[in-house]
């Protein structure tokens, strides 16, 4: 992502900022798993929003006075004998290149330039990004950080810029777009390879291996979140993502997944029967959730309510059910349809933003991802796809594979030797 993108999303920033404002954000650090491991360390997606710095422990701090902004980045000092060990931490020039920010600090001067600043300007306001999703939610620097000068500077009003940036995230710029559509491209095409090595007796995770392998030959280092493939009664488990089960004769396999490409995601939902044929039931019960997928792309426009996508899901899939005899009235329909059937995607997956609230507008990358699961009969089956919300309508990004009974039996036929 080229620096203007993350420059543009600083000024809008600070044009919502009260005078006599000091503003810090944290990238953060990696979280410790055991012993001397880490985890693979993320950068806060907030953070990188505003900076499109992806390295740990970079701080990022503007004061705002007069009128005048003035930012200021604080990364690690290089350390050369850490440096053999683990590579070198970001430069000044690189930091610089990244954030179109161009005044760069050591950390080891954060302490001295905060209470400097304190010091000797009358500060009133201090914003940072406060997310917590709970009272029993990890204190994250921020927080931390605002509790201190909460305590230190009791005069402080403390905002929290987590919806604020959220809110800003929900409109996708044409940059964030081409990277969601890409990551949607190299999703389709691992797909595309499960379905062509595919055959039964096959556990689960050698088919992940399938997907894997195309998102590493891409240069995808992450995935948009844990892999869901799973095979007859395990797809109708909605967060099953063991992957440890064998993909029996006769079984239908739900995949559900994502690469994730420079930060932004991709997200599908897709179900094939592992033998290259449906059966009977299973295509009535795929027809079903197919045609809800297709009617809903269809709705997705601008100024349409999102909780409507959800009130037409329910609707559409109770009527359904109800002529092929599964339930009797609507209110019985959670038993088979009881999650939501689209969400906002960008730099989470779980796209951040009040989006569930109001109307849909220009710019929004949401899902659609209707299903059905029927435990007793182990048929489990979502389809999904990434949809832009354009000026006049909508643009499916993950357009492309084959998503009809036919269409995937013959994708199969023409395409999977195992089951010639």
């Amino acid at each position: 992502m080229d620096q203007h993108f993350f420059i543009q999303n600083r000024k809008k920033l600070y044009e919502t900022l009260e005078d006599q404002s000091l503003t810090i954000l944290f990238a953060g650090e990696p979280a410790h798993q055991s012993s001397d491991e880490s985890y693979p360390f993320y950068p806060n997606r907030n953070f990188y929003y505003l900076t499109g710095i992806t390295e740990p422990k970079v701080i990022f701090v503007a004061t705002k006075f007069n009128g005048e902004v003035k930012e200021k980045l604080f990364i690690q000092r290089a350390d050369p004998w850490m440096a053999r060990w683990y590579g070198e931490t970001i430069t000044p020039n690189e930091a610089q290149d990244a954030s179109g920010i161009e005044d760069i600090e050591l950390l080891d001067k954060l302490d001295s330039f905060i209470n400097g600043q304190f010091d000797s300007r009358d500060y009133r306001h201090l914003y940072a990004d406060l997310e917590a999703k709970s009272w029993e939610f990890p204190a994250k620097p921020a927080n931390k950080f605002a509790a201190a000068a909460a305590t230190n500077y009791p005069y402080l009003s403390i905002h929290n810029l987590y919806p604020v940036l959220s809110n800003f995230r929900v409109v996708k710029s044409p940059e964030e777009i081409e990277l969601i559509r890409e990551a949607g491209k190299i999703t389709a095409d691992g797909i595309r390879n499960v379905l062509a090595n595919a055959k039964p007796g096959m556990k689960e995770y050698q088919l992940e291996a399938y997907f894997n392998f195309v998102l590493k030959s891409r240069g995808v280092t992450e995935f948009a979140f844990p892999t869901i493939l799973a095979s007859g009664y395990n797809g109708t488990v909605l967060h099953y993502s063991a992957n440890t089960g064998t993909a029996a004769d006769g079984d239908l396999v739900l995949l559900d997944l994502g690469a994730q490409y420079k930060y932004y995601n991709g997200d599908i939902s897709f179900t094939f029967p592992v033998s290259g044929k449906f059966t009977k039931r299973q295509k009535t019960i795929y027809d079903i959730v197919h045609r809800c997928n297709r009617a809903i792309t269809k709705k997705i426009r601008p100024g349409i309510p999102f909780q409507e996508l959800n009130t037409f899901t329910n609707s559409f899939f109770a009527k359904e059910l109800q002529k092929i005899g599964l339930i009797n009235k609507p209110e019985e329909l959670r038993k088979y349809y009881f999650h939501g059937v689209s969400h906002s995607l960008g730099l989470d997956t779980h796209d951040v933003g009040n989006y569930r609230d109001i109307k849909l507008v220009p710019g929004e990358v949401v899902t659609n991802e209707p299903g059905l699961y029927i435990p007793e009969e182990s048929i489990g089956i979502r389809i999904e796809d990434d949809v832009l919300v354009t000026d006049d309508g909508h643009e499916v990004l993950t357009s492309g594979l084959p998503r009809t009974t036919e269409e995937i039996e013959a994708y199969m036929a023409d395409n999977n030797k195992n089951l010639n």
